[in-house]
C-alpha cells in the first residue's frame, strides 16, 4: 500500500530540516523532462516512481499535472506517492494543490484519504469544501455532501456556482424537496439565477420529485437554455406519465432553434409510444431524418418502439430493416411488437434469428405466448430456455408461473415454487405475487394461504390482496372474499382491481345490498369508476334483477366500449328486456363501437326469445358481411334454436346443411324435437340417422 493520505502532513509541515535541495540547478529540470517523458509514452506508474525517489521538490504544475493523470487513471496508489511527495518536500503545499488531491483521491474511489486529507489540511479554501462536496455527491454520499454544506456556511465560507452544483446533485440524489427550496433560495440569493446549469439542476431535482409545476417554473425563468436543459424538462414530464406534454416541449426545443440531443429524440419518442401518439412520433420521426438521426442507434430503436406500441408494425419492420438499426434493443423490440400483437409466429421466426439474445429477449417472447394463451407453445418455449441460457430473472418467473396457471399444471407450479427459493428469488413480492396467482388459479388455496402468510407477509401489497381475493371469488367462495376486503383496508388501499372482483364476487351470489354498499364506498372515497368497474357494476347489477341500477351506471359514463356494451346486453338477456338490446345496438353503431361475437350472441338471444326470425337472419348474415366476425358455435346454435322455435323448418333444414361444420350433438337433438314437433319426418330421420353415427 501507498502511504496514507493526510497521515503525514501536521508531521512535515513544520519539520523542515529534512528537506534536500537539488545539487545543481539542472538536475531538477533533468528529472522532470524524464517524468514528462514517461507521462508522454503512458507510462504513469514509471513517472510517478521517479517522482517519489527524487529527494528535492519540483514545480508545482507537475503536481497538478499527476494529479491529474491519476484521476483519469483512477491510479490511487500512485496518487497518494504524488501526494506524499508534495507535503514532504514543500514546507507549505499551497491549498489548491491539496484539493486536487482530494478530488483526485474521490475519482479513484478513496473517500477515506479525501477526508482524511481534508481534515489534516492546516488551512482550507472555498475550493476545499467545494471538493470534499463534490466527493461526496460524486461517491454515493448525497447525505454527507449535505452535511458537509451546512458545515461550510457555518465556518463561513461563501459558495458558488460548483458549490451548489454539487449541492443540487445530492438533492437530487436523494429527493430532499424541501432542502432543495431552501438551497433554491440560497442560488437566488448569492446572485446565480441566472445560471443555466443551476437552474436545469433545479428543474431536474423538481421533475424527479414529481412537483412539475415548480420544474417548469424554473425552466421558464432560464434565459439561454441548452440542449441539457431541454433534455431535463422532456424527460421529467415522461416520467411523470405526462408525455404529451413532454412531446410538445420537444417541439417547443425545435422552434426555440436548439438542436436536440439524440436522448432527447429518444425520449420524446418514448413520450409518443406512452401516449400513443402516432401523428406527433411521425413528425418527430421526420424531424431525425432531417437532423442526421436517423443511423443512431439510440434513435432508431426508440422508432422502432414507438411504431411497435402505436400498432405500425410495417413501419418499425421497414425502419428495422435499414442498416445501422439492427441491435440486441431493436430485436427485441421488434420481436416484442409481433408477439404482443398475437403474430407469435412470426415473433418466434425473428427470434430464431437473433444474433444475439438476453434474457428480455426470452421474456418478450414467453409473454407473447401467454398474453394469448398458447400454453403449450409457452411451456415448449420454456424447456428450450432453460436448455440454452441460465439468464432468468423475476419476470421470467413470474410468467413461467402464468403458464403453469393457464396449465392448471399445480407439480409443475410447485417445481417452480422449489427453483425460486433455492435460487433466492422468495424475498421477491412479483414472484410471491405469481405464486399466490397460480396456486389460486390451479384450485390450491392451501398452498396459496402458505405463500400469503409466511413468503409475502412482510412486503405483500394491494396486487397481492387483489389476487387472494381473485382466487377466493373465483372458486365461488364469494362470502370469504367480502370477508377479506375488510381484513385488506387494515393494511393498504384497495383499488379498481379490487372493486372489480369484489363487484363479480356479489354478482356470483346475487349479494345486491352487498354490491350497493361497495359502490358507494367507492362514490364517497373518490375512487375512479372506470370502463372496467362500470362493466362490473352493470353485471352485478343485472344479476342481481336491478336492471334499472345497471341502466343508471351505464348512462354515467363518459366513454363506453365493447366490454361495457356486452355487459348491459347480456344483463338485458338476463333479465329479459330484449327490445333494450336492440336500442343497445344502434347506440353502438351510433358512437362508432364495433361489436364481438359477445355482442351478437346477446343479440341473436334477443331475437330467439322475441320470435324475430327475419330479423336474426340479418343479425348472423351481417356478422361476417358487415363486421367481419366468423360466425362461432354458439351463434350457429342460437340460429338453430330461432328456426326450431318459430317452426321455419325448411329455414332450418338449408341452414344445417350448409353449416361450415358438422352438426353437433345438442343442435342435432335440437333438430329432432323440432321436426316432432312439427312433423317433418324426413328431415328428422336424417338428423336422427346423424345422431346414431
Amino acid at each position: 500500500m501507498g502511504v496514507k493520505a493526510g497521515s503525514v502532513i501536521n508531521r512535515l509541515l513544520y519539520d523542515k530540516g529534512h528537506l534536500t535541495k537539488p545539487s545543481h540547478p539542472t538536475e531538477a529540470k533533468a528529472v522532470t523532462n524524464t517524468i514528462l517523458t514517461h507521462l508522454t509514452s503512458g507510462r504513469l506508474r514509471k513517472a510517478v516512481s521517479i517522482l517519489f525517489a527524487s529527494p528535492f521538490p519540483f514545480h508545482f504544475s507537475l503536481y497538478a499535472h499527476l494529479f491529474h493523470l491519476c484521476s483519469s487513471s483512477r491510479a490511487v496508489l500512485e496518487a497518494r506517492k504524488v501526494e506524499s511527495h508534495l507535503v514532504t518536500f514543500s514546507p507549505t503545499p499551497p491549498i489548491f494543490l491539496l484539493n486536487r488531491a482530494i478530488e483526485t483521491y474521490a475519482k479513484c474511489g478513496s473517500l477515506g484519504d479525501a477526508r482524511e486529507l481534508f481534515d489534516e489540511m492546516p488551512q482550507r479554501d472555498g475550493g476545499s469544501w467545494n471538493a470534499m462536496i463534490k466527493a461526496y455527491s460524486q461517491s454515493g454520499c448525497p447525505e454527507d455532501a449535505l452535511v458537509s454544506f451546512l458545515d461550510m456556511n457555518r465556518a463561513g465560507f461563501l459558495p458558488n456556482e460548483i458549490t451548489f452544483a454539487g449541492v443540487l446533485g445530492s438533492c437530487a440524489a436523494v429527493l430532499e424537496f424541501w432542502v432543495s427550496r431552501q438551497v433554491h433560495g440560497l442560488v437566488v440569493k448569492y446572485g446565480f439565477g441566472g445560471n443555466v446549469i443551476l437552474g436545469s439542476s433545479l428543474v431536474d431535482i423538481y421533475g424527479k420529485c414529481g412537483v412539475m409545476s415548480d420544474a417548469r417554473r424554473v425552466f421558464d425563468e432560464i434565459e439561454n437554455r441548452n440542449d441539457v436543459s431541454w433534455n431535463i424538462i422532456v424527460r421529467r414530464y415522461l416520467e411523470v406519465g405526462d408525455g404529451m406534454e413532454a412531446v410538445m416541449m420537444f417541439f417547443r426545443m425545435l422552434v426555440a432553434g436548439v438542436r436536440p440531443l439524440k436522448y432527447t429524440f429518444s425520449n420524446a419518442l418514448v413520450a409518443c409510444s406512452s401516449a400513443f401518439a402516432l401523428v406527433e412520433g411521425k413528425r418527430i420521426h421526420g424531424v431525425g431524418i432531417k437532423m442526421g438521426f436517423e443511423d443512431d442507434e439510440v434513435v432508431s430503436s426508440s422508432l422502432i418502439d414507438m411504431y411497435v406500441k402505436c400498432g405500425k408494425l410495417e413501419h418499425a419492420h421497414a425502419i428495422f430493416d435499414q442498416p445501422h438499426s439492427k441491435n440486441l434493443i431493436s430485436w427485441t423490440s421488434i420481436v416484442s411488437g409481433y408477439a404482443m400483437s398475437g403474430q407469435t409466429w412470426k415473433a418466434r421466426a425473428l427470434f430464431d434469428e437473433m444474433p444475439e439474445r438476453n434474457v428480455i429477449s426470452w421474456n418478450v417472447m414467453l409473454a407473447g405466448y401467454t398474453r394469448y394463451f398458447q400454453w403449450e407453445e409457452a411451456l415448449d418455449f420454456i424447456f428450450l430456455m432453460r436448455n440454452t441460457t441460465r439468464d432468468v430473472d423475476q419476470v421470467t418467473l413470474g410468467l413461467i408461473l402464468n403458464v403453469c396457471a393457464g396449465l392448471s399444471d399445480v407439480e409443475m407450479g410447485k417445481q417452480v415454487h422449489g427453483f425460486i427459493y433455492r435460487h433466492g428469488f422468495c424475498s421477491n413480492l412479483f414472484v410471491g405475487n405469481g405464486l399466490l396467482y397460480m396456486y389460486g388459479r390451479c384450485g390450491n388455496l392451501r398452498n396459496s394461504k402458505t405463500v400469503w402468510f409466511h413468503q409475502i407477509s412482510p412486503s405483500r401489497d394491494t396486487v397481492s390482496w387483489n389476487s387472494l381475493l381473485t382466487n377466493y371469488a373465483a372458486h365461488h367462495l364469494s362470502e370469504l372474499a367480502m370477508t377479506i376486503f375488510y381484513e385488506m383496508q387494515c393494511e393498504t388501499t384497495p383499488n379498481e382491481i379490487t372493486f372489480a372482483t369484489l363487484l363479480s364476487a356479489c354478482a356470483n351470489i346475487f349479494a345486491l345490498q352487498q354490491g350497493k354498499q361497495i359502490h358507494g364506498f367507492m362514490i364517497r372515497n373518490g375512487y375512479i369508476i372506470d370502463t372496467v368497474v362500470r362493466g362490473a357494476l352493470v353485471d352485478m347489477y343485472s344479476k342481481c334483477r336491478s336492471i334499472e341500477y345497471a341502466f343508471m351506471v351505464f348512462k354515467g359514463g363518459t366513454s363506453k366500449d365493447v366490454i361495457l356494451c356486452n355487459s348491459l346486453i347480456l344483463g338485458c338477456c338476463h333479465n329479459k328486456r330484449m327490445r333494450q338490446i336492440f336500442k343497445l345496438f344502434r347506440l353502438m353503431n351510433e358512437e362508432g363501437i364495433k361489436p364481438d361475437h359477445i355482442t351478437f350472441r346477446g343479440i341473436l338471444y334477443a331475437c330467439t326469445s322475441e320470435g324475430l326470425v327475419e330479423l336474426g337472419k340479418q343479425f348472423f348474415e351481417s356478422m361476417s358481411n358487415e363486421y367481419g366476425i366468423i360466425p362461432r358455435l354458439e351463434h350457429y346454435e342460437c340460429m338453430i334454436e330461432l328456426y326450431s322455435q318459430c317452426g321455419y323448418m325448411d329455414e332450418l333444414e338449408s341452414f344445417v346443411r350448409n353449416m361450415p361444420f358438422d352438426p353437433t350433438v345438442p343442435m342435432l337433438t335440437t333438430v329432432v324435437d323440432a321436426c316432432k314437433r312439427h312433423g317433418c319426418l324426413r328431415f328428422g330421420q336424417w338428423a336422427v340417422q346423424r345422431l346414431n353415427n
